[in-house]
């Protein structure tokens, strides 16, 4: 894989898409993310802007989904069990392990994978 390639998880495709300052060096990187991220942050801009910048990151950000192969579930639930004190998302998970199969870093705002390999965190 690149260098400069990163799994997204949804608060970072959020963070990168409204500009936010710290996530600017990772405007020219590489994007992975999975449809389950496609579904979050599309509901988030219905929720809170509305559907027209919805429709506009969905046909944006689609083109970067790569898909969920069973290993990456099994590794995605094992992950998620042996972390149920930090009360992990599945989509977080998910991200996570294809992050760990690509052998790229997963890019994340959320504390809970701050000290876990592997990880870009950005607050």
């Amino acid at each position: 894989m690149t260098k400069n390639m990163f799994l997204f998880d949804s608060y970072a495709l959020i963070e990168i898409f409204r500009g936010n300052e710290k996530y600017t060096k990772y405007s020219d990187a590489t994007i992975l993310i999975t449809k389950l991220n496609v579904f979050e942050v599309y509901q988030s801009f219905l929720k809170k802007i509305d559907e027209d910048t919805a429709d506009l990151f969905l046909d944006k950000y689609w083109k970067y989904v790569k898909e969920i192969e069973p290993h990456i579930i099994q590794k995605a639930a094992k992950l998620r069990l042996k972390y149920k004190n930090k009360n992990l998302s599945m989509t977080d998970c998910i991200g996570y392990a294809l992050a760990d199969y690509w052998c790229i870093p997963f890019l994340t705002g959320d504390r809970e994978f701050k000290d876990l390999p592997n990880v870009e965190f950005v607050k």
